[in-house]
């Protein structure tokens, strides 16, 4: 059994890489990679290293030879998803991959966010291929909404466009581990898993969390999405950033971060990462 993930580097496949390390051997696993110097650390685990260049189709078929399932990982150039995907979907075909696994967005048959499409896209493209799949709709990650803790402790202020919509997020690792439990388990062909936290929270929740570990006042602050534009533009952020950082928040504004699915808790088996746990770690580390 060969199982290869896509974009092997990233940061969820590194976890997905870590949980199927606990249940199958190395020699099992094949690291799809566009930069084999940045996978040396996948070598030394005894991983296989093959080179995996969305952009460039002559390496495809060849990488996933003798595959028996696919993780395709979502890429990361927003605007250039569809087509990239479609490349790595048909070379599965044609290299006789038999199973495709896919993170793609909660709810993304209906979800508003601009970033759904390429998702509604893809799923589309695996749907129609013949191959055997399992839908991984990932909703938001804890980590989206941890990367300024100390800041947003320095300030006292969590800023954003939420106003009181709940958001059902997990940790990168809860959404690794259960990719790493569908590739390595049988009975999930053809299956569709809405992937959410077990709990939610507001920002103004998250405003209080942060407080409580700090020890320090922060409250959350809700600015018009073009206000939270201005700012995030002049903090330097790019503006394909920052357009998805906005759209999110809009669109929670409208529920479309809740879901109150146990897809994700069931296949872990435990609860979900408690947000409030991981912000103990970054603020304590």
């Amino acid at each position: 059994m060969k199982i290869a993930i896509t974009g092997a580097t990233g940061q969820l496949a590194h976890f997905v890489i870590q949980a199927l390390l606990k249940d199958i051997p190395a020699q099992n696993i094949v690291a799809l990679v566009r930069n084999k110097a940045k996978a040396e650390s996948l070598t030394a685990l005894g991983i296989e290293l093959r080179h995996f260049d969305y952009d460039q189709a002559e390496t495809l078929v060849p990488a996933l030879i003798g595959i028996d399932k696919l993780l395709l990982i979502s890429a990361n150039e927003i605007g250039r998803r569809t087509p990239q995907h479609k490349a790595v979907i048909e070379a599965a075909q044609m290299a006789k991959v038999p199973y495709i696994a896919y993170t793609s967005l909660i709810h993304a048959d209906h979800s508003p966010l601009g970033l759904a499409q390429e998702h509604r896209e893809t799923e589309a493209l695996i749907k129609q291929s013949g191959l055997a799949y399992t839908l991984l709709r990932n909703n938001w990650y804890n980590e989206n909404y941890l990367a300024n803790v100390q800041h947003t402790v320095e300030q006292g202020i969590l800023y954003g466009s939420a106003q009181d919509g709940k958001i059902s997020s997990a940790s990168r690792q809860d959404y690794a581990e259960a990719a790493a439990k569908v590739l390595t388990a049988e009975g999930h062909g053809n299956k569709i898993y809405e992937l959410a936290g077990s709990t939610s929270f507001t920002l103004t929740d998250l405003a209080h969390y942060i407080a409580d570990v700090s020890g320090k006042t922060v409250y959350y602050q809700n600015i018009s999405p073009e206000d939270y534009t201005t700012a995030l533009t002049q903090a330097g952020l790019p503006k394909e950033l920052v357009d998805v950082i906005v759209d999110a928040d809009v669109q929670t504004a409208k529920d479309a971060m809740f879901s109150d699915s146990k897809d994700l808790e069931q296949l872990l088996g435990r609860k979900t990462t408690l947000i409030q746990d991981q912000i103990k770690v970054l603020y304590h580390a």
